[in-house]
């Protein structure tokens, strides 16, 4: 009995064996080890995107040996040396030894101390370079250390506050690398850009990010503005440095830090930079139209209270004595609609229409004042840089 029933057990653990088997046969038989196509596929874009990388590592390399050469240091400079009087020297001395420390006080070297303060960028060969207003403002003298490390006293050529440049001018009979400057209008949010200068007073250092934002306004940094914005860090002693694109050309001066918070940089377009930095070179200062008041962006409550039925337009909540917004009529409470025919969108357009305008020309600008449409006849001023 036992060994039939232990014949019975074994027969029924090799019935439940197979029952298992069958069961499973669907995954084990229908099992296909991996095909080597793709894995080779998988090798093969991984391989691609290392060759990326290390193209876009060729560009910045590339764009930092070319562009180096043109960024220049700013530095202020402050004479140390203290000059001895004659009557200063110990009467009892000798004629002789007071003659000598006389002469030795007064002829010798001077010493200066020189402080890093910006960056700039090269414009010609001829000497012409572009930085920041407030990285030279209240300088009375001014040092230029190329990057080969010549230094250079430089001559203020001109200043325009109101968009942060100016242009400096170096004498010397050396030709100057030239950068090349590309066109900011084209950028797109996401690329890639370098950003050379000189932090901190270290010499030529390359930071890398992308482009933010565009067209970047309202930050109170300068009077006109339309900043791109970038994550590349930039710190004291970049301003007045050039911006780059990934292709190598300078599409923006590196301007400031915005106190918001770290990682947010700004740049003045480079079409603005060159038209800016011409015109100083030219004349010293940029010709701007003005009209002598101050405006506000057109609000749904401003509108109501005004019993403007739009919010197209801009107010005036300002008029200056002796301009010629106040010689042609306009008053405080106008909302204006048009300038010389063109729609007034808002208070920055009408800032850069004005600019824009020619000094001495008669322009029809059309209010709104109390419940009425009314034409003006203002003649465009000169607003100084």
């Amino acid at each position: 009995m036992s060994d039939k029933n232990s014949n019975l057990r074994i027969a029924g653990w090799g019935l439940l064996l197979l029952t298992f088997i069958y069961i499973n046969s669907g995954y084990y038989f229908s099992y296909t080890p991996p095909s080597p196509i793709k894995s080779i596929s998988n090798k093969v874009v991984s391989a691609n995107d290392y060759q990326g990388l290390l193209k876009l590592q060729e560009a910045f390399i590339r764009n930092a040996k070319a562009i180096k050469p043109s960024v220049v240091s700013i530095n202020k400079v402050k004479e140390v040396v203290e000059k001895i009087s004659w009557y200063e020297i110990d009467p009892h001395d000798s004629w002789y030894l007071k003659a000598k420390t006389w002469l030795s006080s007064n002829l010798r070297g001077k010493k200066f101390i020189v402080e890093n303060v910006g960056s700039g960028i090269i414009l010609d060969s001829g000497g012409y370079i572009l930085t920041n207003y407030h990285v030279i403002e209240e300088m009375d003298r001014v040092l230029v250390k190329l990057s080969n490390g010549r230094e250079y006293f430089s001559k203020i050529l001109g200043h325009d506050s109101h968009t942060d440049l100016a242009v400096l001018k170096i004498s010397t009979l050396r030709s100057l690398p030239v950068p090349k400057f590309g066109h900011s209008h084209d950028l797109q949010v996401g690329e890639w850009v370098m950003a050379i200068g000189n932090p901190y007073g270290l010499e030529g250092t390359v930071t890398v990010g992308i482009v933010s934002g565009k067209g970047r306004t309202d930050l109170g940094m300068t009077r006109f503005e339309s900043f791109i914005q970038t994550d590349a860090s930039i710190n004291p002693g970049n301003s007045g440095g050039p911006l780059i694109s990934l292709e190598g050309s300078i599409i923006g001066i590196n301007t400031g830090v915005a106190a918001i918070g770290s990682g947010v940089s700004f740049a003045i377009p480079v079409e603005t930079a060159l038209k800016i930095s011409n015109q100083l070179v030219e004349s010293g200062s940029v010709p701007r139209g003005w009209l002598g008041i101050g405006i506000q962006n057109l609000t749904p409550e401003l509108a109501q209270t005004l019993e403007f039925k739009k919010v197209d337009g801009v107010l005036v909540n300002s008029v200056d004595s002796k301009t010629p917004a106040h010689e042609g009529g306009i008053r405080r409470g106008d909302i204006i609609l048009q300038f010389d025919g063109n729609p007034v969108p808002g208070s920055k357009h009408l800032q850069k229409m004005v600019a824009d305008t020619k000094i001495g020309r008669d322009v029809q600008v059309k209010v709104f004042r109390e419940g009425l449409e009314k034409a003006l006849k203002i003649t465009i001023g000169k607003l100084d840089s």
